[in-house]
């Protein structure tokens, strides 16, 4: 009998939240120490994903191959199913989940003192949900585990988070709640739809929600789709998506959530939960509504570059820390969006290894900032100089992480851009004038991350921060941890990129019969 490993590494994270309700409330040492030894573990067999899997494996049934997939009856008479399986597409999201929560955690010990097994509790809730949107296969099962990531977030910053939190918990529910529910109306016109269409040649069919199986109806022409029905569904999906990415004009959640979020909930918003939104684009709307992706491909690229300029110029702006930073990612998540609608294997490859450079990259500078913030209660640039006398370690590391935001070759950012890039010159529905705004974005990047770099790094140490000590054992851990795959990915990619390209071909030939009769 085949081992279920999606399923342990999926509710490992759960289990470890009922353990933690046994855990007297007032021993947060205890509770911490637990939620870490249960966040090491599930990384740890996660680790048998990547081992085992086979990069052009013929597993599974269908045109989108899927290996370690498990299926139980959950709902027959619906044709919905408990379905889990992952791809080239989600292995290394789910990798990077699994490896950024023990990294979140350790963070914790210097950044939360209050209710803080309810914070791990929360932590932990939160890790299954976001593994069970990269691993579902059946819609509903997506959708339940999609909108449930909105529960713990929400909680984490509004009782964690700064002094507008609950304002900032507030409208991240509530934006991100909007989008979800369009996707639930889609998911059930999908269905009904779906249902319809193959009981003319099956009388009695009831209908399923398995995702292989509509895409399986989709490409044999058992199951076609109107133009305006199928850019309606796209709509519904995308804008859900594009809330959490999140997409310029739909981005103005996320500094507030960042600014208010503790130093790990902001960590997991960035490393994570943002990439759902990149991962449903690819999943669902190029797979499912081609035509549709297509159509809006041109669109949808405007918003991207205007996204990578706006969040360049505006996190330039800024005086705060934690703002620049996230206003950084709304920058960086352009790209990934440009990459995905470049609607080639280039495009889509570049997108998937960005997402994980973002969540490495962005999660570090984020831990970074928290360090200086835990020593002095202020995140205002002006408030620092000189840190690099005072804390040379903590100095070297951020000029590591610094420079692979801003794309430097050599490390890991420079490799998920300038794939992107390439794929947005080659595509056919983009071209040159997108690439050239891509390559402003990233010009922009180095000047706003070498402007933090030079006002709370460099000049004279003034008198507040003439005291500060270097990083402890446990940020220098979490840290280095994050810039250990960092320089790995920059000096080599293929590893990342190797188990990916059959699955970023089934998707990219799902697109090929209406880019070429456009």
């Amino acid at each position: 009998m085949q081992v279920p490993i999606l399923s342990f590494v999926l509710w490992l994270p759960a289990l470890g939240a009922l353990l933690l309700l046994t855990v007297p409330r007032k021993s947060d040492e205890l509770a911490r120490r637990i939620a870490l030894v249960v966040a090491v573990v599930t990384f740890l067999v996660s680790l048998t994903l990547p081992l085992r899997f086979v990069p052009e494996s013929a597993l599974g049934a269908g045109p989108v191959t899927m290996q370690f997939a498990e299926t139980l009856p959950w709902l027959p008479s619906w044709g919905i199913s408990y379905s889990l399986a992952i791809d080239g597409v989600s292995l290394w999201l789910v990798m990077l989940t699994t490896f950024l929560t023990p990294i979140v955690v350790l963070s914790t010990w210097d950044s939360v003192h209050k209710e803080v097994r309810n914070f791990q509790i929360l932590l932990l809730l939160l890790t299954t949900a976001m593994l069970g949107v990269f691993m579902a296969q059946d819609l509903l099962l997506f959708y339940i585990f999609w909108e449930f990531t909105l529960i713990p977030m929400t909680f984490l910053i509004g009782i964690w988070g700064g002094s507008n939190r609950v304002y900032a918990a507030r409208k991240f529910f509530l934006y991100t709640f909007a989008g979800s529910v369009l996707m639930l109306l889609a998911v059930i016109g999908l269905y009904v739809l779906h249902r319809e269409s193959i009981a003319v040649s099956q009388p009695g069919y009831q209908g399923t929600l398995n995702f292989g199986a509509i895409v399986a109806d989709l490409r044999s022409g058992a199951f076609v789709l109107e133009t305006a029905t199928e850019r309606l569904l796209f709509g519904a999906f995308f804008l859900a998506f594009a809330i959490k990415v999140p997409l310029w004009p739909f981005h103005t959640w996320l500094p507030d959530a960042h600014v208010e979020a503790p130093t790990a909930g902001s960590v997991v918003l960035a490393g994570v939960l943002l990439k759902l939104g990149g991962y449903g684009m690819i999943r669902y709307c190029l797979t499912l509504f081609p035509e549709a992706s297509r159509w809006a491909a041109p669109a949808i690229g405007v918003l991207a570059v205007i996204g990578i300029i706006y969040g360049a110029i505006v996190a330039f702006a800024q005086t705060d820390m934690k703002k620049l930073v996230a206003y950084s990612s709304v920058s960086h998540m352009g790209f990934i969006v440009l990459g995905i609608f470049a609607l080639n294997s280039e495009g889509i490859s570049g997108a998937i290894i960005q997402m994980i450079n973002h969540g490495l990259s962005t999660g570090a500078l984020f831990l970074i900032v928290g360090v200086l913030y835990e020593r002095r209660h202020t995140r205002e640039m002006a408030a620092y100089s000189g840190i690099w006398t005072v804390m040379p370690i903590y100095a070297g590391i951020t000029l590591l992480v610094a420079l692979s935001s801003a794309g430097l070759p050599g490390l890991n950012g420079f490799i998920g851009e300038f794939v992107i890039m390439q794929g947005a010159f080659l595509s056919p529905e983009l071209g040159w004038p997108f690439l050239a705004f891509a390559v402003l974005g990233v010009v922009l990047a180095a000047i706003y991350l070498l402007k933090l770099y030079r006002e709370v790094f460099m000049g004279e140490v003034n008198e507040a921060s003439a005291g500060l000590p270097d990083l402890n054992q446990r940020e220098l851990v979490t840290l280095v941890a994050l810039c250990i795959p960092i320089v790995i990915i920059g000096l080599y990619p293929g590893f990342l990129f190797g188990p990916m390209q059959s699955s970023v071909a089934e998707v990219v030939n799902g697109l090929a019969p209406v880019i070429a009769g456009r």
